[in-house]
This record gives structure tokens, C-alpha cells and sequence, in this order.
């Protein structure tokens, strides 16, 4: 058996660029898209950055406030400090409320100034933490305000007598 194969009459010519394959737009479609990620990348990692950096726990003296006046002028900075008893101003109609805080020493004093309501737990309040700029008259102008109450729960340590039954 033989086949016999019959010519075509009107022949199909392929193309002469379908063998070549454009590498500038598969190349490109890569790079701007490696591009992207690494923008992205780039700025998740400047955020945390920054995120760590503003909010780190370190806080300053009123001492260390004090004698840096001239340089922390209008800067954002935060301070603690032992509430001073019986300095509480709270002006109910400018909701303004006006304490002092001192080192544990009390040596030295700052006056805050705190536009917000009163927070409930302010009359207990031992110490408290400040967030805020320091103005040039010498107050401070807090915008945060962390107050550390002693707990109603602690009591005055308990000396406990233990006898071996043997």
C-alpha cells in the first residue's frame, strides 16, 4: 500500500516573526512589576520605622525637662512624674484641667495643662505619664495623659507563721 500525497494548491506561508519571541515586553513586565514590590516593601519598612521610633517607652525627668528647656522647646516629648497633691485646677467650662508633677524627690516642678475631659481616676492618681510640648513660658501643654493609680487590691504584705506537723 502506498499513499500518494496530493500538492496543495494554494500553499499557507507562516510568518517570519512567529519564531522570534520579543524579550523588551517580557523583560519590562517583569521589572515593573519587581519594581511595585519593592516600593512596597520599601514602604512597609519605613512605617515600622517610624512606628517605632514615635512610639518608644522612653520618658524624661521633670528634672531632665527642666534644665533642657531651652532645647525641647515646641519638640514632642514625654514626661513622668508623681502627681503634686492638692495642685488639681479642673475648669469644667473650658474642660481644662491644670495639675503638677514632680520627680520622686520632689525637688523640682511642672506645671501641665490638659485640654480634654478629666479622666475618673484622677484623684487617685500617684504618678502620671505626659505626652505633649513644652511652652515657652514654661508649662506644659499635654495632649496625652496616662495616669498610674496604686491598686485597691494591693494590701500592706502579711507576715504568714508555718509549723511542721513532724
Amino acid at each position: 500500500m502506498t499513499q500518494q500525497i496530493q500538492p496543495i494548491s494554494n500553499p499557507v506561508t507562516i510568518p517570519s516573526e512567529i519564531g522570534t519571541r520579543s524579550r523588551g515586553k517580557f523583560d519590562t513586565k517583569y521589572l515593573v512589576g519587581g519594581g511595585l514590590l519593592l516600593l512596597f516593601v520599601g514602604f512597609l519598612a519605613f512605617q515600622m520605622i517610624q512606628a517605632t521610633i514615635t512610639t518608644g517607652a522612653y520618658y524624661m525627668t521633670v528634672a531632665e525637662v527642666q534644665s533642657k528647656a531651652a532645647e525641647l522647646g515646641g519638640q514632642r516629648i514625654r514626661v513622668n512624674g508623681n502627681v503634686v497633691a492638692g495642685s488639681e485646677d479642673w475648669n469644667a467650662q473650658e474642660i481644662t484641667l491644670k495639675f503638677s508633677i514632680a520627680d520622686e524627690s520632689g525637688a523640682g516642678r511642672l506645671p501641665i495643662v490638659f485640654r480634654g475631659p478629666r479622666p475618673d481616676n484622677f484623684s487617685r492618681a500617684a504618678s502620671a505619664i505626659i505626652e505633649g510640648k513644652l511652652q515657652p513660658d514654661g508649662s506644659f501643654l499635654a495632649e496625652t495623659l496616662l495616669l498610674k493609680c496604686p491598686s485597691r487590691y494591693e494590701e500592706e504584705p502579711e507576715q504568714v507563721y508555718a509549723k511542721s506537723i513532724r
